[in-house]
């Protein structure tokens, strides 16, 4: 009687490629994971006052990155892309340092024509009602108060350039490819008063939603960086430290004229 032939190297042979299926299945699923949080979401956390009460030091937002159209790109007619608006909070590379990312609010695009007048900003000659915007009386300098003035503080060589370069009759144009940003705590924002305008291609995306906010000073956040010091500190206060109702607050726009 013939011995029927051994079957276990068979089933060896079915079962490598399935643990190989299963293993590009978990390949294509992490590399889309994180092609998803690099070129569509990003996490970024607020290291300033700048943007309060819009934004507070220690909000973990979610930022969209397919928000704007890339210049000059091809997509930009299939995806569902938009240009930045007065009024949208944006995140973008500081022009000073591209390794660092700003968060402000748009008040002007190109060929719009700007003044401050006792700290009233005006577009295209019209006050802009911005209910988001705190202010600080202490604050006096002319040049920021009524800009643009010859600056009675120190600002930037970029900030100088686009003070020769693009006021014109008392009022700033915004050249084509730039934007002018500011922080909602006017006063206290470090903005293109000081440093100039954002070009279009430094504009990474616009915050979505605040998914996490914790009550960090700046110096333990400021660089990106998790120092041992913030480790600690939340370990030992997570629950009382967290801003609970902060907790996915939506972030806004809010149209300017």
């Amino acid at each position: 009687m013939a011995t029927l032939p051994k079957t276990e190297p068979a089933v060896k042979a079915a079962e490598q490629p399935e643990v190989r299926n299963f293993i590009s299945e978990w390949a294509v699923t992490i590399l889309m994971l994180l092609f998803g949080t690099t070129t569509l979401l990003q996490a970024f956390v607020v290291p300033t006052g700048s943007m309060e009460n819009t934004v507070l030091i220690g909000d973990h937002l979610i930022v969209d990155k397919l928000a704007y159209s890339p210049s000059d790109a091809f997509s930009k007619h299939v995806l569902p892309y938009e240009e930045p608006k007065r009024g949208d909070v944006i995140v973008f590379k500081y022009p000073l340092d591209i390794s660092q990312n700003y968060v402000k609010r748009v008040i002007g695009v190109p060929g719009d024509h700007i003044h401050i007048m006792n700290k009233q900003v005006y577009v295209n000659g019209k006050a802009e009602t911005e209910p988001y915007k705190i202010l600080v009386n202490e604050q006096t300098s002319n040049y920021l108060n009524n800009f643009p003035q010859q600056p009675d503080i120190m600002i930037y060589p970029r900030g100088r350039e686009m003070l020769d370069q693009y006021v014109v009759n008392g009022e700033l144009v915004v050249p084509p490819g730039y934007y002018y940003a500011m922080g909602d705590n006017r006063d206290n924002s470090a903005d293109s008063r000081f440093w100039g305008l954002v070009p279009r291609e430094n504009i990474i995306g616009k915050p979505l939603i605040i998914f996490w906010s914790y009550d960090a000073p700046t110096d333990q956040i400021s660089d990106g960086n998790i120092h041992l010091d913030h480790v600690l500190d939340m370990a030992q206060h997570f629950f009382t430290k967290t801003r609970w109702n902060r907790t996915f607050r939506l972030i806004r726009p809010y149209p300017l004229n």
